[in-house]
């Protein structure tokens, strides 16, 4: 059977499991296990959403014991069923057959609910407890199979409980850090305080990422304009929306704005970050305002004053984003470089859409990219990020 990348090099940046009712709660210790919160879905268990998802996850069971339906399934994964219905979403060992059919050399896997369960708590124990449980499952589901690389989660709440964190688990081989793009330790991510966690990252060569879902979308304020509130772009109430789309980036940009002028990328260049699922073309905007504030503003400001290099060249050396399926990646290539963009697949999520790899290609043929280029996007720029 012919896979889906057809013997193109892909690394795939983006992909996911699909957590099932008590997964993080299964991997948590005994003491936080009943203090996480519960898996549940928008409206309650008890809601029409909330039936329908218990109902997938059943249904997916089902599937996965009968062969007829799982090979005819596998005729087209990445075409397929999506989330819980999706081939390989919650069953690790058929998530290795799911990469052997879509043909992807290697996968970041990041969770998909589980993170909103303890990311945002500002209460340590839930919040560490909760990443030691996310990270043994994530850990768990990728063991066995070097293609896929466990995206654990950092929570930057406490400087010293985020060290201890990082340094129990750079030892099992993470395949990159999760954080989030909103501070809410009260500090910058350039705070001193935060130092050895970028040096430590940096060392051991683990990307961080910053992923959606790791910062608020757009204020519910700015949602309440007097009329019926419309679905989400996938018919349910709580995903995103056309007036979100325009400003996922906000947060991601404001903090890699401080690890750029605060010096952070200057003083840890061997540092690599992922600006996951956050779309890619506020990307040109952002590295020439990096570079115009630096021009405008570093005669006041010391920090930008030991900046050896343009904001631009550390953003370009140090930092990847995954353009959505439905950008104009060409485009950006042209306009911003060909070294900053990812393949992803969004896998098993229907955002990354039934063929990423055909909707890519339409817009690299449009602006003509060369193979060059081409290698680049789908393979070598994910490599960049494991090296010095």
């Amino acid at each position: 059977m012919k896979c889906y990348a057809d013997g193109k090099k892909c690394y795939d940046a983006d992909s996911h499991l699909m957590e099932t009712v008590n997964w993080l709660r299964e991997y948590a210790d005994a003491s936080i296990r009943d203090e996480l919160p519960s898996f549940s879905p928008q409206g309650g268990d008890q809601s029409e959403a909330g039936r329908a998802i218990f109902e997938m996850i059943e249904y997916a069971k089902r599937r996965r014991a009968d062969p007829e339906a799982t090979s005819k399934l596998e005729g087209n994964v990445i075409a397929g069923p999506k989330g819980w219905l999706a081939h390989g979403a919650t069953d690790p060992i058929e998530r290795r057959r799911t990469l052997d059919l879509l043909g992807f050399d290697k996968q970041l896997v990041f969770a998909t609910f589980s993170v909103g369960q303890f990311a945002f708590s500002r209460d340590s124990r839930i919040s560490y407890g909760g990443a030691r449980a996310h990270n043994r499952g994530m850990l768990d589901f990728c063991d066995g199979d070097d293609r896929m690389l466990p995206v654990c989660f950092l929570p930057l709440l406490d400087p010293k409980l985020a060290v201890e964190t990082l340094d129990a688990l750079l030892p099992q081989s993470p395949g990159a850090l999760w954080v989030t793009s909103d501070m809410l330790g009260g500090m910058s991510p350039s705070h001193v305080d935060l130092e050895p966690v970028w040096a430590r990252l940096a060392e051991a060569r683990v990307p961080v990422v910053l992923h959606i879902g790791g910062a608020k979308l757009l204020d519910r304020t700015y949602h309440d304009n007097g009329r019926p509130k419309p679905k989400d772009w996938l018919g349910g109430g709580e995903n995103l929306r056309a007036k979100d789309f325009p400003v996922v980036h906000h947060s991601p940009e404001r903090f890699l704005t401080c690890l750029t002028l605060d010096g952070v990328f200057e003083r840890h260049p061997g540092l690599r970050c992922g600006a996951i699922e956050l779309g890619a073309s506020w990307v040109p905007g952002m590295i020439r305002n990096l570079d115009l504030a630096a021009r405008s503003f570093g005669k006041n400001e010391p920090l930008i004053q030991s900046l050896k290099l343009k904001p631009s060249d550390y953003i370009r050396r140090q930092v990847r984003f995954t353009p959505y399926p439905i950008e104009d990646v060409g485009w950006l290539i042209n306009e911003a470089g060909s070294e900053l963009f990812l393949f992803s697949s969004d896998y098993p999520h229907p955002e990354g859409t039934k063929d990423p790899i055909g909707r890519f290609e339409v817009s690299l043929d449009a602006h003509d990219i060369g193979d060059e280029a081409r290698d680049l996007f789908y393979s070598q720029n994910f490599s960049s990020l494991y090296e010095a």
